[in-house]
C-alpha cells in the first residue's frame, strides 16, 4: 500500500509490517511490531496518515507515521472480532468494513481512527440478513474457518439484547463508530453458514464485492452489494446498508484457497479467479456503471471474457490502475499479465 509517491507498506505472515522507500529498496525504513499472527491487509487514511492493519490474530490496529522512526511507529488496537479475514475502508475513509470466516460482514459507520474501540464501548446497530431488491420491494492465503459470534462478548450469545437496544448517542443518526453486523445474503446459502474469503470495495464507493463460499465448501460465489446510505429511523430500528444486486457461481476449484477478487479502476468490471485462469465480469454486457443497470431484483453478473495461462489454481488477480493490463497469480507462484489487442 503507497502512503505517497515514495513511500510504502507491505504485510507478512511472520506477523510484521513493514515500510520502504522508493530511492533505497535494499533496506526497510523500519519494521513495525504489534500483531501475533499473519497480517493481511494494509489501509491508509491520507487525511490522518494513519495505517490500519488487520490479521488473523481478529486484531485491526492503527499505526501513526506521523510520528514514525527507525524503531517503528506508536500504535495502538483499534478493534478486535473472532475470525476476521479481511478489512477495508471506503474511499472517503468514512467506513470501515470487515469480512469474517463466520458469515458476518462487519461494517463501523462514521468512522472516527483516533477512538480505540474496546468490547462494549460502540453501539450495535441490530444483527441482520442483507435485503435483496425483491424483499425491499416486498416489504416496503486461508486461514482457518469457524462458526462462532462476531465480536468478542462477556455473554455467551453472539450479541445481547442488552448491547441491542443501546440508544444513539446523537440525535437524528448514528454515533461516531456504530456497528452494524450482516449475515450477506447468498445465493442457496439461505439455511447454511458461509465464509466470507475476499472483500473488495468499488473505487467510488458506492458497493462492495465479496467472494463467498460455503461451510462445506461444496459452492462459491461472486457477489457484489449496493451500499444505502441513511441512518436508522429510530436508534433501535435494524439498520440495513446492503443489498444483493448481482452474483454469479464460481468454479470451485482450489476448495480452501482463499481467491482475491477486484474491481476495474473505473468500477465497471470484475476481475475473478476461475479455475486456472479469470473471468472479466460486468454489471450487463456492455460494461455500464451499476449506478445505470442496478435491477429490480438479483440478477447474473454477465460474462465479458474468460482469460486461461496458468497450470495451477489462480488465487488472485488485480487491474493496473493507470494501464490497460491485469495481472493474475497461481498457486505454483507464477504470474500473467494481459492486454488487450488494439
Amino acid at each position: 500500500r503507497f502512503l505517497d509517491n515514495r513511500l510504502f507498506a507491505t504485510c507478512s505472515d511472520d506477523t510484521t509490517i513493514a515500510l520502504w522507500d522508493l530511492r533505497k529498496l535494499n533496506t526497510k525504513v523500519c519494521t513495525l511490531h504489534g500483531h501475533t499472527s499473519w497480517v493481511k491487509n494494509i489501509e491508509y487514511d491520507t487525511n490522518t496518515r494513519l495505517l490500519v492493519t488487520s490479521g488473523f490474530d481478529g486484531n485491526v490496529i492503527i499505526w501513526d507515521t506521523n510520528r514514525c522512526t527507525e524503531d517503528g511507529c506508536p500504535h495502538k488496537k483499534f478493534f478486535h472480532t473472532r475470525f476476521l479475514m479481511r478489512m477495508r475502508l471506503t474511499p472517503d475513509c468514512s467506513k470501515m468494513l470487515i469480512s469474517t470466516s463466520s458469515g458476518y460482514l462487519l461494517i463501523l459507520h462514521d468512522l472516527d481512527l483516533n477512538k480505540s474501540l474496546e468490547v462494549g464501548s460502540y453501539p450495535i446497530l441490530r444483527a441482520r440478513r442483507t435485503t435483496s431488491s425483491s424483499d425491499i420491494t416486498s416489504s416496503g492465503s486461508s486461514g482457518a474457518r469457524a462458526v462462532g459470534s462476531p465480536c468478542h462478548q462477556n455473554n455467551s450469545g453472539p450479541l445481547s439484547e442488552k448491547t441491542l437496544s443501546r440508544p444513539s448517542q446523537r440525535e437524528g443518526g448514528s454515533p461516531r463508530n456504530s456497528l452494524e453486523v450482516l449475515t450477506p445474503e447468498v445465493p442457496g446459502e439461505r439455511d447454511r453458514g458461509n465464509c466470507i474469503t475476499s472483500l473488495q470495495l468499488h473505487p467510488k464507493g458506492w458497493a462492495t464485492l465479496l467472494r463467498c463460499s460455503s461451510n462445506t465448501d461444496d459452492q462459491e460465489w461472486t457477489c457484489v452489494y449496493e451500499f444505502q446510505e441513511g441512518a436508522p429511523v429510530r436508534p433501535v430500528s435494524p439498520r440495513c446498508s446492503l443489498r444483493l444486486t448481482h452474483c454469479i457461481e464460481e468454479a470451485n476449484v482450489g476448495r480452501g484457497y482463499i481467491k482475491e477478487l477486484c474491481f476495474s479502476p473505473d468500477g465497471r468490471m470484475i476481475s475473478s479467479p476461475h479455475g486456472f485462469g479469470i473471468r472479466l465480469l460486468g454489471f450487463d454486457a456492455h460494461c455500464s456503471e451499476l449506478v445505470d443497470c442496478l435491477p429490480r431484483e438479483a440478477s447474473p453478473l454477465r460474462e465479458i471474457r474468460s482469460l486461461y495461462s496458468h497450470n495451477d489454481v489462480v488465487l488472485t488477480t488485480k487491474f493496473s490502475p493507470t494501464h490497460c493490463q491485469i495481472a493474475s497469480g497461481c498457486l505454483s507462484g507464477r504470474v500473467s499479465l494481459y492486454q488487450p489487442k488494439f
